[in-house]
């Protein structure tokens, strides 16, 4: 079974507050990144990973007239934004739980865990092929 497991910042000022920690604390957590991506290609479980430019950044886009881009921002009205996201290829839903959390627990300056909300959801497959 594919998940993806989507890491939520908070809004804040709409920019990253890395640019804000200590040069230590940024490559402590860049490291704890790479430790948990080589792991989970290790076991045959990573698929996918991305990180997503700060949400001042992002828009919403609609279609307007005739098909035309309408777009809103710089975003959305919400508490928390996606920052990144993995897919996982995993046996159990508890196994995705699993990694999700050892995400959420990437450590921020001084070293403490962020604890940062990781949204997990199945990937849903299409229709069988020879259907």
């Amino acid at each position: 079974m594919k998940y993806m497991l989507m890491m939520h910042t908070p809004a804040g000022t709409g920019e990253y507050q890395h640019g804000e920690w200590k040069p230590e604390d940024w490559t402590a957590h860049l490291a704890y990144w790479d430790r948990l991506n080589k792991d989970l290609a290790e076991a045959g479980e990573f698929v996918h990973v991305r990180a997503l430019t700060p949400p001042a950044q992002a828009r919403l886009v609609r279609a307007g007239r005739r098909g035309t881009p309408m777009t809103d921002g710089p975003f959305p009205e919400t508490k928390e934004f996606l920052a990144g996201f993995w897919v996982v290829e995993v046996d159990s839903p508890e196994r995705a739980y699993a990694i999700a959390a050892r995400a959420s627990a990437a450590p921020g300056p001084g070293g403490a865990p962020l604890n940062m909300p990781i949204e997990v959801r199945q990937v849903m497959s299409g229709p069988p092929q020879d259907a």
